[in-house]
Formats: C-alpha cells, sequence, structure tokens
C-alpha cells in the first residue's frame, strides 16, 4: 500500500485533531497521503458544498489504478449526491485495480454502485476514528491491531479469512454447514432507508446472499423495526445467512422492563424462516476491530452453535 487518496463525501470532521493524528500514523508506515486537505472543509454540517463533495467522488474515475481511496468519516450527506454520481466511470476505475474503503454514511454509495454496476467495494476502515483516534486528553490512540491486519491483507492480498469464536444463539433449525452467495450489507439505517429507490441492490442481485449489518446510536426497539421493514420487503427472507456485527453507543431505559437487542433479534428470529442462520459477534461496525468487507464479493460462512468462519478471495 503506497498511498491512500483520500475523500471526505460526508459529515465534516467532528475536531481538528483526529483527521490530522489519523494523517500522520499513516504516513509512519511509509504511506503517500493524497488529498489531505479535504478533511478541512467545513460547509454547514457537510464536509464541503454539494458540488465540491460530488465533483470529489466522481473524480475517483480517474485516479490512478493502483490507489487506495478512504472516506474520511461517516456522518450524513452522500444520499444528496446519488443521482449524479458517476457510477459507470467510478466501477471502470475498480476493475482496473482501484480500492475504496469506508462504512457508516458511506454504505449508501457502497450500496448504489453495487446495485448500478455490480462492481466491490470495502466496508472497512475509514481515516478519523479508525486511525485518528483519540483518548480524553486528545492523545492520539494506536489503530486496533485486528482492524490493521485484515486492511492490509484487503488491499494487498484481495482475502479475507475470519474466524468467530461465540455461542451463536439464533440459529433455529440451521444447526451448521457451509452456504454461499454475495456478501453485501452495511449499516443498518442507511440501508433500511435505500428499500424502494434504484440504489438498493436488486432482489436478483442478493438472492441467497449473505447480508452482514451493524449500526450505531440506535436503541434495539428502533433497530427491530428496520429489522421488520427489511423481512416485509422480502429482502432478509432471501438470505443464505445473516451476520449480524456491532450495535453500539445505545442505553437501554426503565420502560424496557428487561427489553434488549437480544430480544429483539429473536423477534426476528420467530418470523424468518428456520433454515437461515442469523449469526452474531461478526466482527464490523462503528468499532476498533472490525474486519474490511468485500461488499459485492462471492463469500463462504461455514458456521456452527460454537461460531462461524468468513472467506473471501475477489
Amino acid at each position: 500500500m503506497k498511498s491512500i487518496h483520500l475523500i471526505a463525501p460526508s459529515g465534516a470532521s467532528l475536531d481538528d485533531k483526529s483527521p490530522l493524528a489519523g494523517i500522520e500514523w499513516l504516513k509512519s508506515q511509509g504511506i503517500a497521503i493524497q488529498n489531505a486537505e479535504c478533511v478541512q472543509r467545513v460547509h454547514e454540517r457537510f464536509s464541503g458544498k454539494d458540488e465540491t463533495r460530488l465533483n470529489e467522488l466522481n473524480q475517483l474515475a480517474t485516479l490512478d489504478p493502483q490507489t487506495v481511496v478512504m472516506a474520511m468519516r461517516g456522518g450524513y450527506g452522500i444520499h444528496r449526491l446519488l443521482p449524479n454520481i458517476d457510477w459507470v466511470g467510478i466501477a471502470k476505475a475498480i476493475s482496473n485495480g482501484l480500492q475504496i474503503s469506508g462504512h457508516s454514511d458511506f454504505t449508501v454509495f457502497q450500496l448504489g454502485l453495487l446495485a448500478k454496476t455490480g462492481a466491490i467495494t470495502l466496508s472497512g476502515p475509514m481515516l478519523n476514528y479508525d486511525f485518528g483516534k483519540l483518548d480524553e486528553s486528545g492523545k492520539a490512540i494506536a489503530p486496533d491491531a485486528f482492524m490493521w491486519k485484515h486492511f492490509q491483507a484487503a488491499i494487498e492480498e484481495r482475502k479475507l479469512d475470519c474466524s468467530v469464536s461465540a455461542p451463536q444463539s439464533f440459529l433455529a433449525k440451521a444447526k451448521g454447514g457451509e452456504v454461499k452467495g454475495i456478501l453485501w450489507g452495511g449499516n443498518l439505517t442507511v440501508l433500511a432507508g435505500l428499500v424502494g429507490t434504484p440504489y438498493l441492490p436488486s432482489p436478483q442481485q442478493t438472492q441467497n446472499g449473505i447480508l452482514f449489518l451493524e449500526d450505531v446510536n440506535e436503541h434495539p426497539y428502533r433497530l427491530e423495526r428496520m429489522l421488520m421493514q427489511l423481512l416485509d420487503a422480502n429482502i432478509l427472507n432471501h438470505q443464505s445467512a445473516i451476520l449480524l456485527g456491532g450495535f453500539s453507543a445505545y442505553r437501554l431505559y426503565d420502560n424496557d422492563k428487561g427489553y434488549t437487542l437480544e430480544r429483539a433479534i429473536e423477534a426476528i428470529r420467530l418470523r424468518l424462516p428456520d433454515t437461515i442462520p442469523v449469526l452474531t459477534d461478526l466482527p464490523f461496525g462503528h468499532q476498533a476491530n472490525k474486519l474490511t468487507l468485500p461488499m459485492g464479493a462471492q463469500a463462504s460462512v461455514d458456521y456452527s452453535a460454537a461460531g462461524f468462519t468468513l472467506k473471501v478471495n475477489w
């Protein structure tokens, strides 16, 4: 990995230090940073005006195909740009070798690109949180070793091989075995918001897929409601497997009276075909120890009640 081209397609940075700390750490690894000035842009809550952010995305079609592209952070903002993105041009650059990484709000770009062209992107680390995280005193925290290892494997080897050892409580009659399918998904809120739009991959694209989901700052009842939406839209029940990553930074209330994330998953499990495994503890989401997942690649999952292994080569 010789260079990383930064983009800021969504929200403005919440502080000045995080992106700079991330840039410095990456430089310390011998990686050249391109377009670093994008981290300083601010327009309202966004990292630049719509035209600026759109142009930056569309310029990806012209980059050296050996470049790795990384989003600065999520937030919100790409939805505004969807109708004017050069999907075909960016997909062509990816077919020539370009790799693009991000998650959170970036999910909308990745799903849109998959829907429009079938191109593979990386649901993986971003600059601010994964490489520029700060402690309470404002001191930079070293990037998570697990995240960095898997990001390097994705970039340099185009390979994912990860085993999760954790009891699986939501298998129903799917007690174990191997499933294969297209790996797709991302942030649950973003994905649910695309139902009924041309930016969500079609049922034909995702039939018998391996759907991965994560979210942040969402109470379990809201997660359940979005999952019910995906179920009633005939999305969940057409998957080979559903992989649940981190659902972080929410808090329960007194009136929940025992209702938890686990109860929400149980409610979904009851309505799903009992042959579809729902697997938990996927290391992915708004958390330090995240995998880099190739959105749109063919993957395999070997699972049992004791855990699962996810493998992809692309």
